[in-house]
């Protein structure tokens, strides 16, 4: 996204300066290049993933109620050969984050389901929530102790299909686990879906600051505009009334 939005400021800059309006073409071509710098070596990601994320970076102990659910949302899938299906890099943190909220709540005896929520968006052949149950089962969580959504195919349907399966079993706590920048727009949509969960984060990623510009930190800056945007899209759905009514 980042190097797009520079692409398009470079073509504008030489097109202006094309036409003789070669002031505003060579402020084009001074702030794509700008952008690359602060985006690459690390101010811009920096400053944007510390907006998404700073709420979420510390863990309190959970209080648990006597009923309690756990919201995994997924992050995707991997083909790692033939029909081995495996969670992305970015999954792991989520899974063991819920896996470890699971055994808390377990070890204080109080009941715990684990709703794990994720569809098959990649068009692997499998759901990421029956892909990252396998993973879960093999970290003490019990089959029997999950709730399985396997449609959902964006984090808007993580929230709005999740919402049913929650009403089914009436939890009296429950808690949401995703990356720590994608907390902040996930909050959002459950909320619009009458959810409210307490948040838990199951990784947290910095920007590195480089003299040269790296990938890694153009990465994510791609990731924390998608977040921004994705906030963004639901504030102008919302006043357009194109959402879907909201959930008491």
């Amino acid at each position: 996204m980042i190097l797009g939005i520079c692409a398009c400021l470079l073509i504008v800059g030489l097109l202006l300066r094309r036409w003789r309006w070669s002031r505003t073409g060579t402020a084009a071509l001074w702030l794509s290049a700008l952008l690359v710098v602060l985006a690459g070596c690390g101010p811009l990601p920096r400053w944007l993933m510390s907006g998404l994320q700073s709420p979420y970076a510390l863990r309190t102990d959970a209080d648990w109620a006597q009923r309690n659910a756990i919201v995994l949302l997924g992050a995707g899938t991997e083909r790692v050969s033939g029909d081995d299906i495996e969670p992305t890099l970015f999954a792991y943190g989520r899974i063991d984050t819920a896996a470890e909220l699971y055994r808390s709540c377990h070890l204080a005896d109080r009941d715990c389901k684990v709703l794990v929520s994720g569809g098959d968006p990649q068009h692997h052949g499998v759901a990421e929530a029956v892909v990252y149950g396998k993973v879960l089962e093999r970290l003490g969580v019990p089959a029997s102790d999950q709730i399985i959504e396997p449609r959902s195919a964006s984090t808007w349907q993580n929230a709005q299909f999740s919402r049913p399966l929650l009403d089914g079993y009436q939890p009296e706590r429950t808690w949401l686990v995703s990356s720590g920048l994608h907390l902040r727009r996930s909050l959002l949509y459950f909320a619009h879906f009458g959810i409210r969960p307490e948040p838990v984060r199951g990784d947290f990623m910095g920007a590195t600051l480089s003299v040269w510009p790296s990938a890694w930190n153009l990465a994510l800056t791609d990731a924390a505009l998608h977040e921004y945007v994705g906030a963004w899209r639901y504030d102008v759905y919302e006043f357009m009334g194109w959402n879907a009514p909201k959930v008491k």
